[in-house]
């Protein structure tokens, strides 16, 4: 991507509000909010079997808006052994369109949490101190309950796409995507659309003061894999221990993964992003951004952005111990103990070769490797002139005068599935939050309560720019 064509919206305005403030909700608000606690409020984790009653609600509610039987689709999927659903929304337009659908992406499954260690219910949204807190309150409850309640809101204005509009909502994005897998097929076979966007990632930076820095545009993501790394052997009685205790052992193992730092690596596109961001970012961060983008050796930038989770993906492969089981008894050796280690490989490397350096850097034969994952590895996508002007004007109706930047993802999302289908794909979320604000995947996931209503408007402009005459 040449950043030649970076943007820039045209009213400068902080993002900065009072936590806590209280508002008078308008009617399409009040629906936004309803929707959201609601989604919140079903655990659609893994071993909970959730997604069917959340995809039950929306469709009552989507129902109620005016879209027929005919134009919802449910599928049934097993998943990991689990039952979840996917769900089709066809936003129709008139039989005589000439340009081709527009997909838009969300996954309704969330990364379980724990109650016990939240300091708040996770599946209860909870407004406190300025923020929405709940599990899915950005990944990705928030873009589903943006989807919908756009859907809805076009829909009782009585407006008519002048392309059709499809939401596909995947059930199992954060484990097998089975979903995710049979939709973007069905997509490729039936629909054809000219290009996806994807509600799960992109959105706004906010600096630690509450403004605006710049909008991200996510235009490719790096290949997820996932490993199991295994030690066994005979075990035995816990009063006669032996050298070879299988535990130790694959510590031994993950303490030389944790060691060892792949390669740095770079791309046209994560140059760029540097180099753009780099010029809106406070502070040292800011500073290793930008001697980067001009020299992707300069040691001092490497070590400062390889210590921030925001940045480190971005500069190469990243492998990390995520669980852990071993043993069978508190009175017996452990006769077998097993790792999990997810890797996020940057594009071009490859699976093969990314466990092949791991069994390099652990050097012991009795550790058995086994790839967990079916692997997808995905192209760029190009970021389209007119999505681009669509992102514009929903800034600049905003007020906010910020680069828009595209950017390589470090996680994963169903937009590779769509993107190796040959479709250009880019996430361009309403959600904007500060760095000190990521906590999706842990504890206390929250999204700021003004940024949850700031972002509503979001996606009714993108859409209309896009199957439309544009926002009267």
């Amino acid at each position: 991507m040449n950043f030649r064509t970076v943007l820039f919206a045209s009213a400068a305005m902080s993002l900065a509000s009072t936590p806590g403030m209280s508002r008078d909700l308008s009617e399409h608000e009040q629906m936004a909010r309803d929707i959201y606690e609601t989604v919140i409020s079903f655990r659609t984790a893994k071993g909970h079997e959730q997604v069917p009653a959340m995809v039950d609600y929306l469709t009552g509610e989507l129902k109620a808006a005016g879209f027929s039987d005919q134009d919802i689709e449910v599928t049934d999927y097993d998943s990991d052994g689990e039952h979840t659903q996917g769900l089709m929304v066809y936003y129709r337009s008139d039989s005589d369109a000439a340009k081709k659908p527009i997909v838009l992406l969300g996954h309704m499954d969330v990364v379980d949490a724990l109650p016990e260690d939240w300091e708040r219910s996770p599946f209860t949204l909870t407004e406190e101190d300025g923020y929405f807190f709940g599990r899915g309150t950005t990944d990705n409850k928030y873009g589903i309950t943006n989807l919908v309640a756009t859907f809805i809101r076009l829909k009782k204005e009585g407006w008519t796409p002048s392309r059709d509009l499809i939401i596909a909502f995947s059930g199992d994005e954060e484990t097998g995507m089975i979903s995710t897998r049979a939709q973007a097929e069905f997509v490729a076979e039936n629909i054809d659309p000219e290009f996806v966007l994807n509600s799960d990632a992109g959105g706004g930076a906010l600096a630690p003061d509450g403004s605006p820095l710049y909008y991200g545009v996510q235009g490719a993501e790096k290949t997820y894999a996932t490993f199991e790394l295994t030690v066994t052997n005979p075990g035995g009685h816990s009063s006669r221990p032996r050298d070879d205790n299988a535990i130790y052992e694959l510590a031994d193992a993950l303490r030389k993964i944790e060691a060892y730092k792949f390669p740095v690596q770079a791309s046209e596109l994560t140059l760029a992003y540097f180099g753009a961001a780099g010029q809106v970012t406070p502070g040292e961060v800011g500073e290793a951004m930008i001697a980067f983008a001009e020299n992707p050796k300069d040691k001092k930038a490497i070590k400062i952005l390889r210590s921030q989770p925001e940045t480190v993906g971005t500069t190469g492969t990243t492998c990390v111990a995520t669980m852990l089981r071993g043993g069978h008894a508190e009175n017996a050796l452990p006769q077998s103990a097993t790792a999990t280690v997810n890797c996020r490989i940057f594009p071009g490397v490859g699976a093969a070769a990314t466990e092949q350096k791991l069994k390099e850097i652990v050097d012991n034969d009795n550790i058995q490797f086994e790839l967990k994952t079916d692997v997808t590895e995905s192209p760029e996508s190009k970021v389209r002139p007119d999505v681009l002007a669509a992102v514009t004007s929903a800034l600049a109706a905003r007020g906010i005068d910020v680069p828009i930047i595209p950017y390589m993802a470090s996680g994963g999302t169903d937009g590779m599935h769509y993107r190796t289908k040959g479709y250009d794909t880019v996430a361009i979320s309403g959600a904007w939050g500060k760095a000190s604000d990521q906590f999706a995947h842990g504890l206390n996931e929250r999204l700021a309560v003004d940024q949850f209503y700031a972002g509503l408007n979001h996606w009714y402009i993108v859409l209309k720019e896009l199957a439309g005459d544009g926002v009267e």
